[in-house]
């Protein structure tokens, strides 16, 4: 699953994604703005807000709300330390948490964030 996020300011989120986070950029496209972006072996698509675009009702900040994207991570804390340094607000902090699979339990170091737009991403790496 790829997903695909409508951005009000592509730049903003270029920015934010490529180079806070750390993103690379597999694919870029002009007319309307749109990106396919990489972090390790999590995906996204960014793409500028455009009336054409595949909007099934209006759209208000903060986007995306309800969802919260999982990605995983190899270093947790130098990504946090990056977002900290550039004074992004942390949705939550970085903490440990344990969670029931139903067949064990899974520990992991996460913290979550907002991007531009509002969406929801929380980092994580797996510990044990």
């Amino acid at each position: 699953m790829v997903p695909e996020l409508t951005v009000y300011n592509f730049s903003v989120s270029m920015r934010f994604y490529v180079e806070i986070l750390g993103f690379d950029i597999m694919i870029r496209r002009s007319e309307p703005d749109f990106a396919y972006i990489t972090l390790g072996e999590a995906q996204l698509m960014l793409e500028q807000h455009h009336p054409q675009g595949w909007h099934t009702g209006e759209l208000v900040t903060p986007l995306g709300r309800g969802v919260n994207f999982q990605i995983e991570v190899d270093n947790i804390e130098v990504l946090y330390s990056r977002l900290k340094m550039s004074d992004i607000p942390m949705f939550r902090t970085l903490r440990d948490n344990v969670y029931d699979t139903g067949k064990s339990l899974a520990k992991q170091r996460e913290f979550l964030v907002q991007d531009p737009d509002g969406y929801l991403l929380r980092f994580c790496q797996y510990i044990e």
